[in-house]
């Protein structure tokens, strides 16, 4: 249970996935804490492998280590982002910090151009129209050996819908924006993952 929020403890792609990290996003209003939405990380427990050079690390010590997190979004490995809504926003208002998100980073390391604009405005016009209802559910599959995303989102009464993202660089920002170690959008999802990596490296 994430947030009192059931999250399954395997998920299938191509191989079952292990959830390895979860946590909320959320921001504090005069002293409130208002909750958005619960995170799951699922991945492919072979993730460890490419992960021995930070054997014996406690948790704390790699959740402030942005290369260990570098190594894990690079890892040739399946990682599926399960993203359930606790608040009911507007699709558009999720999709307005994805891409404020994704396009700063990509302009920062000089990686913002047209195929990148257009992947972008694809992910935008896919969630422009979408209605985040409480439980809504927001998917990121992102295959272990293609530079591809795959996004899917289902709220209740409709089937799910998604889309594929093709473009290499936007698909590495937003693995970043989830995963990205001391930059990522949710500081319990990152500790989570570098408690329980922590611990499946020391098996």
């Amino acid at each position: 249970m994430v947030d009192e929020i059931p999250f399954p403890t395997q998920i299938t792609t191509t191989k079952p996935l292990s959830l390895l990290g979860h946590g909320i996003t959320d921001i504090e209003i005069h002293f409130l804490q208002i909750k958005f939405t619960a995170i799951g990380v699922y991945l492919d427990p072979e993730i460890t492998g490419h992960l021995q050079k930070w054997k014996g690390k406690p948790g704390n010590e790699l959740s402030q280590d942005d290369e260990f997190f570098k190594a894990v979004i690079a890892a040739p490995v399946d990682k599926f982002l399960r993203v359930v809504t606790i608040k009911e926003i507007k699709g558009s208002q999720y999709v307005v910090q994805l891409e404020s998100e994704v396009r700063d980073r990509l302009a920062e390391i000089d990686k913002y151009e047209e195929e990148e604009e257009e992947a972008l405005e694809k992910i935008v016009e896919f969630f422009q129209s979408k209605y985040f209802k409480k439980d809504s559910v927001i998917t990121f599959y992102f295959p272990a050996t293609s530079g591809t995303a795959e996004i899917g989102f289902a709220t209740e009464g409709k089937d799910e819908s998604k889309i594929k993202v093709e473009n290499v660089n936007v698909v590495e920002m937003i693995k970043k924006w989830y995963l990205g170690g001391t930059r990522g959008l949710s500081p319990t999802t990152i500790s989570s993952l570098a408690n329980n990596l922590s611990a499946e490296l020391s098996k």
